[in-house]
C-alpha cells in the first residue's frame, strides 16, 4: 500500500491531523513542542483507497540537539519512503524560517507535497492560507484539525496524488511467501538455503536486511516468490530510524503475500512480538506457517521437539490451525517439507465447501448442540449458510439475531467447518447476518 507522510516543524498540529485522518487518538497530542518523538503509523482508507499514514516528529533543520537530530532522521526517512507528503504549517501565524528550511528539504525529495495551513480555526482568517504559497508549492489547503474543517478537501487531494493502485502484475502460477520474524532468527539464511546461493546479505548483526527483498525460486512443487523482510523489534527498543520503518515494510510484505512464514529461533522463547505479528497475518487473511529455525544449535533436538511443539501451542493457542515445522537453514534440515507445506496452505486458502454440505453441518449443530440465548431468553436460530469467497475462505450465516452469537460459539462453528475439510494454515472468516 502507498504511504502518506505528515511532516513539519514542532507544534503545528501534525498529530492532531494524524488523529483526524485515522479517526482515533493514536498519537500523543500536547502543546509542548516535539511531543511526537518517533514516527507513528496507521492503516486507513479514504473513499475506498487504502494507504498507510505516518506521523513524524517535528523537523527542526538547524538545531543540533541530539533529540532533534533523531527526529530529523525519522522525518527524513519518512519523506524518502512516502508517496505523498502533507507539509503542515501554522496557517494562522504564517510560514517562518523553520518552515522555509523544511520546504527546502521537501523540494529536493521530488515527491508530491501538499502544504497544509492548519489552525485556521475560526473561519474569519481563512484568507491567511494564501501566505502558504510563499513556500513555493503548487498544492495548498487551509484546514482546522481541531474543528475538522476542510479535512475532506485535503484527503481528496492527497489520494488523487497517490500513484495508481493498479494491482502489481503477478504470475498466476506463483505463490508469494513473506518471511517475517524478529531480527537475527535466520530469515535471510532461510531464503539462501532454499535458493542455493547467497542472494540476500546475511550477517550475525541483527537487522542487516533493510528492505523487503524478493527471491523467485522454481522447484518441483511450483514457483515461489519469497519476500524477505527486516526483523521486527519491540517498539521500546526501536532507537534506529531504519528499524522503526521496517515494521511498516513488514506489513507491506505481508500485504503482497499469499502465505507468511513466521520464523522463530529454537534457542529463544516466543515473545509478544511473535504473537502480534501472527495476529497481523491472520487479520490480513493470509496463510501462516510457524518455523522454528536454528534447530541444529540445540543438543538432543529430537527429544526436545515434542516439548517445544507443546510450548508453542500452549503460548499461542489462537494458532492451532497453523502448521509448525522445525528447520535448520544452516544444514537445510526440514526444508524439503517446507515448500510442499506452503503449497498445501495456499490450496487450503482457496478451498470451497458446497452449500449443501454447509447446511448439513447446520442441521447437525441444531440437532446436537445447545444454542446460545440472549439475556432475555431469545434462542439463536440458524436458517442457512453459504461460502461467499476464498483467500481466505469466508462463510456467511443467516440467523434471527447476530447479537446472540458469542465468541465461543463462533469458534465452535469454525472448528466444525475445519473438521469438514483441510484448512490447515488458513484463517477462516465467519459472518453472522440477519435473515431479511
Amino acid at each position: 500500500m502507498p504511504i502518506i507522510a505528515i511532516v513539519g516543524r514542532p507544534n503545528v498540529g501534525k498529530s492532531s491531523l494524524f488523529n483526524r485522518i485515522l479517526g482515533r487518538r493514536e498519537a500523543i497530542v500536547d502543546d509542548m513542542p516535539g511531543v511526537t518523538r518517533d514516527r507513528i503509523y496507521g492503516e486507513t482508507e479514504w473513499k475506498g483507497r487504502q494507504f498507510y499514514i505516518v506521523d513524524t516528529g517535528g523537523l527542526l533543520v538547524r538545531d543540533e540537539h541530539p533529540l532533534v537530530e533523531g527526529i530529523r532522521k525519522q522525518a527524513t526517512l519518512a519523506i524518502e519512503e512516502s508517496h505523498v507528503i502533507l507539509f503542515v504549517i501554522d496557517g494562522f501565524n504564517g510560514p517562518n524560517w523553520m518552515d522555509e528550511d523544511v520546504a527546502h528539504i521537501l523540494r529536493r525529495s521530488g515527491k508530491p507535497v501538499i502544504v497544509v495551513a492548519n489552525k485556521l480555526d475560526d473561519g474569519i482568517h481563512e484568507d491567511r492560507v494564501y501566505d502558504a504559497y510563499s513556500l513555493g508549492f503548487e498544492h495548498v489547503v487551509g484546514i482546522s484539525a481541531l474543528h475538522k474543517r476542510y479535512i475532506d478537501d485535503l484527503m481528496d487531494m492527497a489520494v488523487s496524488l497517490l500513484p495508481s493502485d493498479e494491482e502489481e502484475e503477478r504470475d498466476p502460477e506463483e505463490i508469494r511467501v513473506s518471511i517475517v520474524g524478529r531480527p537475527n532468527v535466520g530469515k535471510s539464511s532461510l531464503v539462501n538455503a532454499l535458493a542455493g546461493s547467497d542472494r540476500v546479505l546475511v550477517s550475525d548483526i541483527p537487522g542487516t536486511t533493510r528492505d523487503a527483498t524478493d527471491t523467485v525460486i522454481e522447484m518441483k512443487e511450483g514457483k515461489f516468490r519469497f519476500i524477505d523482510t527486516a526483523g521486527l523489534r519491540k517498539k521500546s527498543r526501536i532507537d534506529s530510524d531504519i528499524e522503526y520503518y521496517s515494521f511498516v515494510r513488514t506489513l507491506q510484505a505481508v500485504d503482497r503475500s499469499d502465505v507468511a512464514l513466521l520464523v522463530m529461533d529454537a534457542s529463544e522463547p516466543t515473545t509478544d512480538q511473535d504473537k502480534k505479528m501472527a495476529a497481523q497475518v491472520i487479520e490480513k487473511g493470509k496463510g501462516l506457517i510457524l518455523l522454528i529455525n536454528k534447530w541444529d544449535t540445540l543438543e538432543a533436538a529430537d527429544k526436545l521437539g515434542d516439548e517445544m511443539r507443546k510450548r508453542v501451542r500452549d503460548e499461542m493457542p489462537f494458532l492451532s490451525h497453523a502448521p509448525l515445522l522445525f528447520v535448520s537453514a544452516l544444514t537445510k534440515r526440514g526444508l524439503n517439507k517446507l515448500t510442499q507445506t506452503i503449497k498445501n496452505v495456499q490450496e487450503n486458502r482457496s478451498r470451497r465447501i458446497g452449500t449443501t454440505e454447509l447446511n448439513r453441518l447446520i442441521r447437525d449443530v441444531l440437532a446436537f448442540q445447545t444454542l446460545p440465548t440472549s439475556r432475555k431468553g431469545r434462542v439463536l436460530k440458524i436458517y442457512y449458510c453459504t461460502q461467499t469467497s476464498i483467500e481466505p475462505p469466508t462463510f456467511v450465516f443467516f440467523v434471527n439475531d447476530p447479537e446472540i452469537v458469542s465468541q465461543s460459539f463462533n469458534k465452535h462453528i469454525e472448528n466444525k467447518i475445519r473438521e469438514m475439510d483441510t484448512f490447515d494454515g488458513t484463517p477462516l472468516r465467519l459472518y453472522w447476518r440477519v435473515k431479511q
